[in-house]
């Protein structure tokens, strides 16, 4: 640790799965030059012990989610004050808020809150969401020094919803490159361990079961392929993509699907199922900075994906994009991007995909930028 290390406070609504708590774990653990210190409203979640192995504080204050207690606030309040941090990250709506004015209570002026949702009009967002977005729109002006987006759409969005424009910074999240990478040999065992063939055509979306990530327009797609002809393997990973979700079984078995689709449910080998795609599909109605397409592309998996947030951006010309919410735009674009797999150029195009990560969104260029912001 730098002799000159400032203190930084995070805190966030909870540490399970998902864009931000990935972004925010990334950044703690790849900041050697400070010292962090994360603060749940809800649990510990996924990351929290992740977080501890490593040496980085971690209180959760345990509140349930969508509720407030005035204890945790106490404990909230306490803590920052207790710290005394040079610093005060916040992370997604309800943190922003509450956090912020818990860190001004305690006597915080350096409070930089963080963005990281681009569809205020969708109808996946809740009403009591909406309602704290509202809030946080109008203390924009008194609360934070800064607000970090991590995405461009989502600070234009966020503009117009009436967050004070002059504070807003964009930083897109950034990836651990050696973490990331093309991987042959993972790329031949994940396959031998789901028996499917070295030359198969094999597809996948990593992505938690949400109404938001849509994957009924992806299945949708593949419907519409398999009519067509064509049927590649499809894996589906992320939390509740199991053999326990009734729903989805039913989906996937109602549209004839049940002899191509992998459920892999929750993986800690996402690096190696990368590199076992072709192709990485994601279908999402909404997203702000979706890691995934970055990860897929860090991986030399190129991408097709869903026009939304700041995907087209990470993208490139490296894939294809499609409108939302449509699964004949969508199957289109898969059947295309699946004929060009034994192309003579397909390689070029997986380099494609790993040098645009490498040039635009790595790991050191995302910590100089918060760096920067904080002031440290």
């Amino acid at each position: 640790m730098a002799v000159s290390s400032k203190i930084i406070v995070h805190i966030i609504t909870g540490l399970n799965d998902g864009g931000a708590e990935a972004a925010l774990f990334r950044l703690c653990v790849n900041d050697p030059e400070d010292i962090h210190n994360v603060i749940s409203l809800t649990g510990a979640g996924k990351y929290g012990p992740l977080l501890k192995q490593l040496g980085i504080s971690v209180t959760a204050l345990d509140m349930p989610r969508g509720r407030v207690r005035l204890s945790g606030l106490w404990i909230l309040w306490r803590t920052i004050r207790h710290i005394k941090p040079q610093a005060v990250q916040t992370w997604m709506y309800h943190s922003n808020l509450l956090g912020g004015l818990a860190a001004r209570f305690a006597g915080q002026n350096n409070i930089i809150w963080g963005i990281h949702h681009s569809d205020l009009a969708s109808s996946g967002t809740s009403h009591h969401t909406l309602a704290v977005a509202r809030l946080c729109a109008w203390f924009s002006r008194l609360l934070p020094r800064n607000i970090i987006s991590c995405a461009q759409k989502a600070a234009d969005v966020h503009a117009a919803f009436g967050y004070d424009a002059k504070r807003l910074h964009v930083v897109p999240n950034g990836y651990d490159l050696e973490r990331f990478r093309p991987d042959p040999d993972a790329r031949a065992a994940v396959r031998s361990e789901l028996g499917l063939a070295q030359d198969q055509q094999v597809i996948g979306f990593v992505a938690r079961y949400d109404p938001l990530k849509d994957h009924g327009n992806l299945l949708q797609a593949l419907a519409l392929l398999k009519e067509q002809g064509q049927a590649p393997a499809c894996l589906l990973i992320g939390t509740g993509m199991d053999e326990g979700n009734v729903a989805l079984l039913s989906l996937i078995a109602g549209l004839g699907l049940s002899d191509q689709i992998y459920l892999l449910g929750q993986r800690n080998d996402i690096p190696a199922v990368m590199s076992a795609l072709d192709l990485h599909i994601m279908s999402s109605a909404s997203e702000a900075f979706p890691n995934v397409l970055a990860e897929a592309m860090a991986c030399g998996t190129p991408c097709v994906t869903t026009d939304v947030g700041d995907a087209a951006v990470i993208v490139g010309d490296t894939g294809w994009v499609v409108p939302a919410q449509d699964s004949v735009a969508l199957a289109e674009a898969i059947s295309h991007a699946l004929q060009k797999v034994d192309a003579q150029d397909w390689n070029s195009r997986k380099a494609s995909a790993r040098a645009r990560v490498e040039q635009q969104f790595s790991i050191d260029r995302m910590v100089r930028s918060y760096r920067a912001i904080w002031g440290v």
